[in-house]
């Protein structure tokens, strides 16, 4: 069982008007394509919690297990963390009808979208939350689906104990190469294992390196053809994964953040604070340490800070 995070460094400056007056603490880890660290800051091996950024490693379990899905659109949305708007919806919607299923089977807490427009959309219609608007409701239907192709229980599919969560929790030490230090319940109820920053960042190049025809390779794929599933308008991973070729990337909560490119390398990292603003500047920082440059990069750099209409300040990596 490996060890606790222990916490990490100073990796962004809240600047104001000239003026410090801030700083984010995490962890960042940079690997090139064999696996080797190439760069790192904080505590790289200490367990941490990956949150949704454990998604195409869950993805991966449920096609093992024998979820079928014919377009890698709804793979994508499978591994997503969206922002509930019509399209996400609409889609989550389809699976389920595929398996004989509605809304109703879903066991992820009821939410209002995550997306501003589809969330003023739902309130302008007289709505409210619904667990087909929770961002892991794509992923919470390819497990229904994967269990009705296996006959197993439906009511209890996210449980630890379950069949399904027993499959995806084996594919996660394969592809971290990790026991997990500890197991706890994800946001959405799902099971969520805590592995280091390290193994991580190899977990993804290995995912980015399948073979063809791989169900890591058809995960990686489905991924970074159809970002917008994956997050949503406005979204940073849509956004880079829109922006950097070949790109795989996925957040998770409390600020993590996983990336890969095949043949150049992989970078995981953590905010201690789970201030999710500090994230785009280390991620923008660490890959430009594997040569990877863009439009994209340069826009996430140093996200601005404003004093009433005026930009007055930024976020600037420390690393």
């Amino acid at each position: 069982m490996g060890k606790a995070y222990e916490g990490g460094a100073p990796l962004v400056e809240v600047v104001r008007s000239g003026f410090a007056e801030g700083v984010h603490r995490g962890s960042v880890v940079v690997l090139d394509a064999a696996g080797a660290v190439l760069a790192a800051a904080g505590d790289t091996t200490g367990a941490v919690f990956p949150r949704s950024s454990s998604k195409p490693m869950q993805g991966i379990g449920m096609l093992r297990s024998g979820l079928r899905l014919a377009d890698p659109a709804d793979l994508a949305l499978v591994c997503a963390s969206h922002l509930g708007e019509d399209f996400h919806v609409a889609r989550v919607r389809a699976l389920l009808r595929s398996a004989g299923l509605d809304e109703t089977a879903l066991r992820c807490p009821p939410a209002v979208p995550g997306g501003e427009a589809a969330k003023a959309a739902v309130y302008a219609a007289g709505g409210g939350r619904a667990r087909i608007y929770m961002d892991c409701s794509g992923k919470h239907a390819g497990m229904l689906l994967t269990c009705r192709e296996n006959g197993w229980p439906l009511e209890e599919y996210y449980d630890r104990e379950h069949p399904l969560q027993e499959r995806i929790a084996l594919t996660i030490e394969e592809f971290t190469g990790e026991y997990p230090a500890a197991t706890g319940v994800d946001g959405c109820g799902a099971p969520v294992l805590a592995v280091s920053l390290t193994a991580l960042a190899r977990a993804y190049l290995r995912i980015v390196h399948g073979e063809p025809g791989t169900v890591e390779r058809r995960v990686a794929d489905a991924m970074r053809a159809h970002p917008e599933l994956v997050a949503g308008t406005g979204a940073e991973d849509t956004a880079f994964m829109s922006g950097v070729p070949g790109l795989l990337c996925k957040v998770g909560a409390e600020a993590v953040w996983v990336a890969a490119v095949p043949e150049v390398g992989a970078v995981a990292m953590k905010i201690d604070d789970g201030g999710a603003r500090a994230r785009p500047p280390v991620l923008v920082s660490a890959l430009r340490r594997l040569g990877i440059g863009g439009e994209v990069l340069d826009r996430y750099a140093e996200p601005p800070l404003t004093g009433g209409a005026a930009v007055v300040g930024a976020l600037r990596p420390l690393w």
